[in-house]
């Protein structure tokens, strides 16, 4: 049998990854969303892996606590490792009968250690500690804390907001800062742009040189953003190609190995499990890694081990062989295979990409006549890949009622530089879950529920395409 790409547990939803290297193994620390009525408490499950293709998953790792304990739910946080090897667990204490000033339920910062290498954690209660006077007590999560070695102090980052000011203008990634981990003092915020409801789940590590800040806004777009600077201290600037992925990959949090550094996300899902259902907090787990470019910038794609897990060769009957034209410089032609793709896959192809092209790319779950599929869409003109479906959504009986004035899935956007030439489109789909890359630079992920099947094709529409490469392949011969 085949094995999941994406993890995800059994009985619940994946949210917010806090991953952790150790040894070589990856420990993915993740919130564990359990979608019920009443809710229950929310916990840190854990699962492993040492070549992001498997997974093991351990179950709770913090258990949250009672109805009557600050932490009945336990959120976002991290974990570092002081110099004696005690492992410390910050993390966000909330109860949602624990209100504040607002009437909001208060946030709090708690913490817990592990003397015995992260198998058991012990909390402490008596560390716990709320947002200073200026900062609203509801918004006081997701703490960050790393090694300031030139200053000789931990820093810890938090999602804060402040208590005045424009509503969707107050977000700031307020800072602490700790001699030894136990005791902090709220100092000067650590990023203050104004420009977003908060930043959530802040992540800051070195690279090459540069220094990188990694965040979560949800005012204009729910999107993991990141900023780069010579120093932690700034200033902070924006790259051209500033976002993790688009709307459906979230709170990407990072871990770095022999030198890489990789994004856990959470894929949302759908609710009612339908394409045109609305996103929903939670889903399952994925993976990116970055890598750097020349001028320091990330460019995101797959981890080469996920790709090398895929490595039985799925036929592809084109009609023709490769290199295949498809020269319509006023009109549009595909070519889709004959036989159906399995529902878990890898495929790669080529696109040798000539000025003045419209659009080109693939189709996924194809009728075969193309009619009918997934559409991951490279538009030249417009700089940008988008994903798109046939038919869209149908709001009554008459021949207009299809949504052709919304020209593709809105949030699922990505700008890309597709100038004249060859450009790789990858793509890893598993069940209801997509992943694209393009030129191992820019990624998308989205989820596919309603059409479950069908082949595979490339297409092209005012312009000239040639498919140099194109391969497909899976993970068993079953």
């Amino acid at each position: 049998m085949s094995y999941p790409v994406f993890f995800q547990p059994a009985d619940a939803w994946v949210g917010d990854l806090i991953p952790f290297q150790k040894d070589g193994e990856f420990w993915l620390f993740y919130l564990h969303e359990v979608r019920a009525d009443p809710k229950p408490g929310t916990s840190w499950n854990l699962v492993t892996t040492k070549d992001l293709t498997q997974f093991q998953d351990h179950g709770v790792a913090l258990p949250h606590g009672t109805a009557d304990d600050l932490d009945f739910n336990c959120y976002t946080g991290s974990i570092v490792a002081d110099e004696s090897g005690v492992h410390h667990l910050f993390y966000t204490g909330q109860n949602p009968a624990n209100l504040g000033p607002g009437g909001l339920p208060l946030q709090l910062v708690m913490h817990a250690t592990s003397t015995d290498g992260m198998a058991t954690w012990t909390k402490h209660p008596e560390l716990t500690f709320g947002a200073p006077d200026g900062y609203d007590s509801a918004d006081w999560r997701d703490p960050f804390v790393f090694r300031d070695e030139a200053a000789g102090v931990w820093r810890m980052l938090l999602a804060g907001r402040h208590s005045t000011g424009p509503e969707r203008r107050r977000g700031v990634i307020a800072q602490c800062i700790s001699p030894d981990l136990m005791a902090w003092s709220h100092t000067d915020p650590f990023w203050d742009p104004r420009r977003y409801i908060t930043h959530e789940c802040p992540d800051v590590f070195e690279w090459g040189g540069w220094w990188y800040m990694v965040y979560s806004e949800f005012s204009e777009t729910f999107t993991t953003r990141y900023r780069m600077a010579a120093s932690p201290d700034g200033p902070w600037t924006v790259p051209a190609l500033d976002s993790i992925d688009g709307r459906a990959f979230y709170a990407a949090k990072t871990a770095e190995r022999d030198g890489r550094r990789f994004f856990f996300g959470w894929i949302a899902s759908k609710e009612g499990n339908s394409d045109d259902g609305a996103w929903q907090w939670a889903g399952t787990m994925a993976v990116l890694e970055a890598r750097q470019n020349a001028d320091g910038t990330l460019a995101f794609g797959f981890a080469d081990e996920l790709v090398d897990s895929f490595w039985d060769d799925v036929p592809l009957d084109l009609g023709s062989g490769l290199p295949l034209r498809l020269d319509v410089p006023d009109s549009y032609s595909a070519a889709i295979a004959a036989n159906a793709v399995p529902t878990q896959f890898y495929a790669r192809a080529v696109l040798d990409i000539r000025p003045g092209t419209t659009e080109c790319g693939l189709l996924l779950r194809s009728t075969p006549d193309g009619d009918h599929s997934y559409v991951l869409r490279l538009e030249p003109q417009r700089g940008r890949l988008v994903f798109d479906r046939w038919p869209r959504a149908i709001t009554g009986d008459a021949q207009w009622h299809v949504s052709g004035d919304v020209p593709f899935a809105i949030e699922l956007e990505r700008p890309c530089d597709l100038s004249p030439g060859s450009h790789t489109l990858e793509v890893v789909v598993d069940g209801d879950l997509c992943v694209a890359v393009v030129d191992g630079q820019v990624a998308l992920s989205t989820r596919i529920y309603d059409l479950p099947t069908g082949a595979i094709g490339v297409f092209a529409g005012e312009g000239t395409v040639t498919v140099t490469e194109f391969d497909v392949r899976k993970r068993t011969d079953n």
